[in-house]
């Protein structure tokens, strides 16, 4: 299926490993040219298609950049991915998790979402339109836990505001959608310091049994990979889904039995 997206600007956050990088591959292999950011840009040097910006998100002025990027570089922004993201389990429950932590899970999870479309929506309006996707996650809605607490309210702050965008800006040309995803074979869930490594070390258990067990969980007892995540979000961030707004498709194993 051509999802014409040759020659398409695109921007992606967080684009240097897991599902940033296999979107930002993704859409390149789609035609698009993608501007790629991140603080470390290394695993993007020397992709086809892609621009690589180093740049910090978290900073108030990072996704205004990044945009502006894309602007001097190809005069419009076709699409935007908001990838950007990170966790860190709270072992001591909401009781234990501070005004500054939920405020860093806030900043990196949903302010840089934020500030990447008020950038991103000005040109949109101006050539006429285009399709903003959004990477939330599962832990929105999932049974949410005190482990995942700030995170969940953040991802849970990113699907609202993009229904809220859906319902004002599609008359206007813009698609706003979200990709959930449940465990995604990347450094967030697998890394040294993920969720396998942290909830393992404090249960003393081994990161791989608690790898396990969460598959166990999940229908297809196993987890998703970047490139079926970067699937998705390609076919949304498509002309061909243009009439898909406000919608949030969960990619999880069919780790979640009811919606």
């Amino acid at each position: 299926m051509d999802l014409e997206l040759d020659g398409k600007v695109a921007v992606v956050t967080g684009a240097s490993k897991g599902i940033g990088l296999a979107v930002a591959r993704e859409l390149a292999a789609e035609g698009a040219r993608v501007v790629a950011g991140a603080r470390t840009v290394d695993a993007l040097q020397g992709l086809d298609g892609v621009n690589a910006v180093a740049v910090d998100l978290a900073q108030p002025d990072g996704p205004s950049r990044l945009v502006a990027e894309a602007l001097e570089r190809h005069g419009r922004v076709d699409v935007l991915v908001n990838n950007v993201g990170a966790v860190k389990i709270r072992l001591d429950g909401f009781l234990g998790t501070s005004d500054d932590e939920f405020g860093w899970a806030l900043q990196l999870n949903f302010f840089t979402a934020l500030r990447a479309t008020r950038a991103a929506i000005p040109p949109m309006l101006e050539q006429g339109g285009g399709a903003i996707v959004n990477v939330a996650s599962v832990n929105a809605f999932f049974q949410p836990d005190a482990a995942t607490i700030d995170y969940g309210a953040a991802k849970a702050a990113v699907l609202n505001l993009s229904q809220s965008l859906s319902q004002e800006f599609g008359p206007r040309g813009i698609h706003v959608n979200c990709v959930s995803p449940g465990p995604v074979e990347t450094d967030l869930w697998l890394g040294d310091k993920g969720v396998a490594a942290t909830v393992g070390g404090a249960a003393g258990i081994d990161p791989a049994a608690v790898r396990e067990q969460t598959a166990a969980g999940i229908a297809t007892r196993r987890f998703s990979t970047p490139q079926e995540v970067a699937t998705l979000v390609a076919l949304l961030a498509s002309p061909r889904t243009a009439n898909v707004t406000g919608a949030n498709y969960v990619i999880d194993g069919g780790l979640v039995k009811t919606m």
